[in-house]
């Protein structure tokens, strides 16, 4: 996947384009109506816009919304994949990481990564536990 656009005066089809500009972490990126957040990223270099728990550098890996690779806040909306969400001009985005320092405290205190979760965290000494038969506490 190439990250370049072909400029309007060399358009052979002839679109008309509409401009859009978004902030990135509080820069503006410009793009192009209808391309999406993580189209508007790449076209303007920049390859990778988040960090895992590791600290390696994550970006677009499938670019069709079934991995978890390129996730970004849009405003005030968590976890959104930017391979999927059509960028609007005026959005805020905003880079987010998984490591361990940016986990609410609670769920850090007690070791719980929420993005690895499927349902709510039980609370403690509420009863509601994953202990069955045969599972001991440990």
């Amino acid at each position: 996947m190439s990250p370049r656009r072909v400029r309007a005066e060399a358009d052979a089809v002839g679109r008309q384009d509409r401009p859009l500009r978004i902030t990135v972490d509080g820069e503006p990126v410009d793009g192009i109506a209808g391309q999406t957040i993580a189209g508007v990223l790449l076209a303007a270099d920049r390859l990778s816009w988040r960090r895992q728990r590791s600290g390696a550098p994550r970006g677009v890996f499938c670019g069709i919304g079934v991995c978890f690779d390129c996730l970004v806040t849009v405003g005030d909306e968590r976890d959104v994949r930017a391979c999927r969400r059509r960028a609007r001009d005026g959005d805020a985005v905003t880079t987010q990481t998984r490591q361990a320092e940016a986990l609410p405290a609670r769920e850090a205190e007690n070791g719980h990564d929420p993005s690895l979760l499927t349902g709510p965290v039980p609370e403690p000494g509420t009863g509601d536990s994953t202990e069955g038969p045969g599972r001991e506490s440990r």
